[in-house]
């Protein structure tokens, strides 16, 4: 079977992805679905909770829509003592579990006819002459092709074992044909020399296009959609600029504290774990200039302007905030500090709240200050990217009239309850003028019948399709850790974190950050 050449997707209205009409081409019909050709994809790592909850019921959705072929294999490669059955039992109670779609019986038998386990460490050799022979004997009973992807979904100090495993046994090499692409997830790297180490470590191996660096937000259907909501609609290029937008506010806050994560994410912290990648991201997508097209090439162009042109603030110690979380009561509950969660060293620095103030020097946004945070323990759980808009230079209102107005704002919502939202003043029904905020909602649950796939179901079949508009090139990720490095040297030299009562929007200091430039935080 013939699969058309995968393009990059122009709107969200769908659960599958749509190409982008070249005008010079003949049109393309919407309706038809990319379908990732014949494939195999291992994952390293296969026993984690990333791989059990996101990863395997990734691919049965896929394959539940319809979306990947019937030469499709699975391979999980881990050092437990388990045979090819008791892995695919792994993958059925996770999907059965997790899984976005139905579960039904034929998908399941078609996946587990695909399905095997190579059991090793990532330093043995035999295991991987093991996992070379399964990849041919899938490649010749299930007809894969020779095409295989290569999900790492281990910790960073692995990387070049595995990678260099896989070139010394001869499964990193293209052939004429067939492909083998590795996938990366992040953090790439704790600040820019390491990412920079990292990179040279995997281009040694795989060839720059043969590398897809997860970055999961860049997959969610809402931040595609931001894309959508500029670039197909005249009304708000015109406004989307210095001379109305006061400042921008770009929140990734979480209700929940670390959980059982303590290994991940104690010397990580809130900064480099979504500031670094996920937000930065949304910034690049926010701030951009309209691409030519939306090839991947074009994309990352325009991004990649945006990063160059951000600074960090000139005085770090005004402009930022770092905190962590106390002990106290949540939503009924008595919760852990920070200092008290299983794992966690008493003298730890590493914050739980962060929140920096960027500016990006280029003539759209200059003089516009732009507010990333990210939190945990916060009275709600949202990401949300916030335009707002300077006052009116004239109002021909009295005081006691506009008393209950506010800002004018543009919310795009990534999660939850995912959406877009204009508020303005309008008149309060009344033989008075008073004047006060409304708002006006667009809702993905309320204007379209399709569920949103989930982001890894998107960015695993654009893996198998060769598809890379939705993943950061190593000169993004340089470019992000080079805005961030100067701030965690300087947090690092100032002493511990300023504590925050769970639930609650943050440490006083945040609040002070942004009030020096004469605003406020919202409170989603």
């Amino acid at each position: 079977m013939t699969h058309p050449t995968p393009l990059p997707t122009a709107t969200a209205s769908t659960p599958e992805a749509i190409p982008v009409t070249n005008p010079l081409r003949a049109p393309e019909d919407y309706r038809l679905p990319r379908i990732a050709g014949p494939s195999v994809l291992v994952i390293f790592g296969v026993t984690g909770d990333l791989s059990r909850k996101k990863l395997m019921p990734a691919v049965y959705d896929l394959a539940n829509r319809g979306l990947l072929p019937p030469g499709f294999g699975l391979v999980g490669f881990a050092r437990r003592e388990w045979d090819a059955q008791d892995f695919a039992q792994v993958v059925h109670d996770a999907v059965k579990q997790h899984a976005r779609t139905e579960f039904k019986e034929e998908v399941w038998q078609q996946l587990l006819e695909g399905i095997r386990f190579v059991r090793g460490e990532f330093d043995d050799d035999e295991a991987f002459d093991r996992l070379h022979q399964t990849l041919r004997e899938l490649d010749e009973s299930r007809g894969t092709g020779g095409n295989h992807a290569f999900y790492l979904s281990i910790p960073p100090d692995n990387f070049e074992t595995v990678v260099s495993q896989l070139k010394r046994h001869g499964m990193a090499e293209d052939r004429q044909g067939h492909w083998n692409r590795v996938i990366i997830e992040k953090p790439f790297g704790h600040d820019l020399t390491s990412a920079r180490q990292l990179n040279a470590v995997v281009s040694q191996v795989f060839p720059p296009e043969s590398v897809f660096r997860i970055d999961h937000y860049l997959g969610k259907e809402t931040v595609q959609n931001m894309l959508a909501f500029r670039f197909a609609n005249q009304m708000f290029e015109p406004i989307w600029n210095n001379n109305y937008v006061s400042n921008v506010q770009i929140t990734m806050a979480e209700s929940i504290g670390i959980g059982g994560r303590a290994g991940y994410y104690d010397g990580i912290g809130a900064a480099r774990d979504v500031i670094q990648n996920h937000l930065l991201q949304l910034l690049a997508l926010t701030a951009m200039e309209e691409p030519n097209s939306f090839e991947a090439a074009q994309l990352r162009a325009e991004k990649q302007k945006v990063l160059a042109a951000t600074r960090p603030p000139a005085d770090i110690a005004a402009h930022t905030a770092r905190g962590q979380y106390l002990a106290g009561w949540q939503g009924g509950k008595q919760v852990n500090g920070y200092l008290d969660e299983d794992g966690i060293a008493p003298d730890s620095i590493t914050e739980t709240y962060a929140a920096i103030r960027v500016e990006i020097d280029n003539r759209r946004w200059a003089g516009v200050p732009f507010y990333l945070r990210a939190a945990k323990r916060m009275p709600r759980r949202v990401t949300e990217v916030a335009l707002q808009f300077k006052p009116a230079p004239h109002l021909p209102f009295t005081a006691a009239q506009t008393a209950g107005l506010g800002v004018n704002s543009l919310e795009m919502r990534i999660q939850p309850d995912e959406g877009i939202t204009m508020r303005f003043g309008a008149k309060v029904p009344s033989t008075q003028m008073e004047i006060r905020d409304v708002s006006m909602d667009f809702n993905y649950g309320g204007s379209f019948t399709e569920t949103s796939p989930e982001a890894y179901e998107r960015l695993i079949l654009d893996v198998l399709l060769g598809d890379p508009p939705l993943f950061p090139l190593q000169q993004e990720v340089d470019l992000s850790w080079q805005i961030l490095d100067p701030i965690l040297e300087n947090w690092e030299s100032s002493g511990k974190p300023e504590g925050y009562a769970p639930g609650t929007w943050g440490p006083a200091s945040a609040d002070a950050m942004i009030g020096r430039d004469g605003f406020t935080w919202r409170r989603p």
